[in-house]
């Protein structure tokens, strides 16, 4: 069993489409950030190689904007690593332009659409006590 938890928490009113593109951006930070996450390549039966995942399960959450912005103060004030996805990220349309879309908001105002966090497994969970499971 991982000593360590992947969470993502999504924005509640957010489209499914939107909902689902969070979640992947955000894990992909996760996978770049501690690359010891993702496990080693797959094959199937007749030979073909596929690419690796994870090697824990990633949770998925859902809550409101407060709960989100809650549980980034609790994450960054425990030092866990923490990914954040603004509204104005829908807009921008390269990866210079997101980072520089987040540097233009102070903390306590950025408009959180998501959110990841990894650190070890009881940290994460008192973080996001409360916070219910996607559905």
């Amino acid at each position: 069993m991982a000593t360590t938890k992947i969470a993502i928490v999504v924005r509640d009113d957010l489209a499914a489409w939107q909902r689902l593109n969070v979640t992947a951006f955000l894990a992909s930070g996760v996978a770049g950030a501690f690359p010891a996450t993702v496990g080693e390549p797959y094959e199937d039966g007749s030979g073909t190689p596929y690419l690796p995942m994870f090697g824990q399960p990633v949770l998925v959450y859902a809550a409101d904007l407060a709960a989100l912005t809650e549980a980034r103060a609790k994450a960054v004030e425990r030092g866990l690593a923490v990914g954040v996805y603004t509204e104005e990220l829908f807009t921008t349309g390269n990866d210079g332009d997101n980072r520089a879309a987040v540097r233009a908001v102070p903390a306590e105002k950025l408009r959180l659409v998501g959110l990841s966090v990894h650190g070890p497994r009881n940290a994460v969970d008192k973080v996001l006590k409360g916070l219910s499971l996607h559905p």
